[in-house]
């Protein structure tokens, strides 16, 4: 299990993301268009960096929603490598048998 304080850090990201991401876009827009002036996208760069850098979605790391272990992750399943042996040996997982030879 991993320690609350990260799976609470990670959850606060999440927010930051989704709540800044409209706002990020436009910024984002408005600097990378070359027709515009250099004031103006430079000014933007300068507001996009002034955003908390946890507002960015490359901060985010997958983490296991059972146990919110970051390594061994599922992307599709959304659970690490560990919970998944688990949830199959349980029955858990339509379709899936613990494989025994």
């Amino acid at each position: 299990m991993a320690k609350k304080a990260m799976i609470e850090r990670e959850k606060k990201r999440e927010r930051l993301v989704a709540k800044y991401a409209a706002k990020r876009a436009e910024l984002k827009e408005i600097a990378n268009d070359e027709s515009r002036p250099m004031e103006e996208r430079f000014k933007a760069r300068l507001q996009l960096a002034k955003l908390p850098r946890n507002s960015s979605a490359t901060r985010l790391h997958n983490r296991c929603q059972l146990t919110g272990r970051p390594h061994a992750y599922y992307r599709k399943l959304k659970v690490s490598r560990i919970a998944l042996r688990e949830l199959g040996s349980n029955g858990q997982i339509p379709g899936m048998v613990k494989s025994s030879w």
